[in-house]
């Protein structure tokens, strides 16, 4: 498990604690702006490298497929699926450095949200993604 350590940002919160596969793989802060999105923050650490010593593409996936559910959810507890997710790597992550994550949703549907978001860091973009997700309705 990722040792928890205090926010890379003032305000920022993990984004969800008690999911296993997040606490090892981040631990991922976050923080919802005013218009809804998310903006995630992890500082890389040598956990997060791979064998070339930069950091593992693997890692910038779940950070940005995190970035979209989050701001996909209309609320905390909806239930959504991945039909696609693209991808392309633009640079290699640094130990060290802060790692952030946006995404925006370019349309929405009543059972599709469409997105695309980056991962920065330091003014530079490691990946472009879009995705699209199947919305569920919240059980209830």
């Amino acid at each position: 498990m990722s040792e928890t350590s205090a926010p890379p940002l003032e305000g920022y919160t993990i984004y969800d604690p008690t999911d296993p596969f997040e606490s090892r793989a981040g631990p991922f802060y976050c923080k919802r702006r005013d218009d809804g999105s998310h903006h995630f923050v992890l500082r890389a650490a040598e956990h997060h490298a791979n064998r070339q010593g930069v950091v593992h593409g693997g890692l910038l996936l779940t950070m940005i497929d995190l970035t979209f559910a989050a701001t996909a959810k209309q609320t905390p507890d909806q239930r959504l699926a991945t039909i696609s997710l693209a991808s392309e790597f633009a640079a290699a992550g640094r130990i060290g450095t802060l790692i952030e994550a946006d995404a925006e949703i370019v349309r929405r549907t009543n059972t599709l949200c469409f997105l695309r978001g980056q991962v920065v860091s330091e003014g530079e973009v490691l990946l472009n993604a879009s995705c699209i997700y199947r919305l569920f309705r919240t059980r209830g």
